[in-house]
């Protein structure tokens, strides 16, 4: 079992806490060539892909770069480094909380989503990008369940609630909302560009709503 990093925005993240989110797409760094249509998995954590049946070693093949089903994903989550204060104005209980910075080395690692979820104030927190997150300052950890390779257009409605679109009591199309997700991302029509995608499923093992 190996662990590797994966960024999550806010949003994201909070859809994973709440048990909302079980599964992400990440794009294919290198896009097989078009007439290559017919793909199966060459290994547990390599995709290949051919235009006809041949031998294994004649495949195009793809490493995934997040590992195989029963590797872990620590969350990389936009943080800064504070501590949790009470207002001194306030009078009466419960007395409004704020996130409080002052580069004393005993302060610790804050999230954006727990902030807002928690209604914390943070006016005039200095946050940092996910990416920069340490591996010790990470809260949420994910073992992957699934991984497959597939169309970005190929997803059906039932994974849109899997990526934390909507909610599958309803029946409301969720694939032109996961599709505004996807550009608002990625930028303005890239949803039409179809990229091949990596479908990873994951389960929290660690960082859950109750924990």
């Amino acid at each position: 079992m190996k662990e590797r990093p994966i960024i999550f925005n806010t949003a994201m993240v909070k859809a994973i806490v709440e048990g909302r989110k079980t599964q992400t797409r990440r794009i294919l760094k290198m896009q097989p060539p078009e007439y290559l249509t017919r793909h199966c998995w060459y290994s547990s954590s390599i995709y290949g892909f051919t235009d006809q049946p041949v031998p294994a070693s004649k495949w195009w093949k793809i490493n995934c770069p997040f590992g195989c089903v029963g590797d872990r994903l620590w969350v990389r989550e936009t943080f800064c480094i504070g501590s949790i204060e009470e207002e001194d104005h306030y009078q009466g209980w419960p007395k409004p909380l704020y996130v409080h910075q002052d580069g004393d080395p005993k302060q610790y690692p804050i999230y954006k989503e727990w902030c807002l979820s928690e209604g914390i104030t943070f006016d005039d927190v200095q946050w940092k990008p996910s990416i920069h997150m340490p591996r010790s300052a990470c809260r949420i950890v994910l073992e992957i369940t699934n991984i497959r390779v597939e169309r970005l257009l190929s997803i059906s409605e039932s994974d849109c609630v899997k990526e934390g679109i909507g909610s599958s009591l309803l029946r409301d199309c969720k694939k032109p909302k996961f599709m505004q997700l996807w550009d608002g991302i990625y930028g303005e029509g890239a949803c039409l560009n179809n990229p091949w995608v990596w479908v990873i499923e994951f389960k929290i093992i660690q960082g859950g709503k109750n924990e």
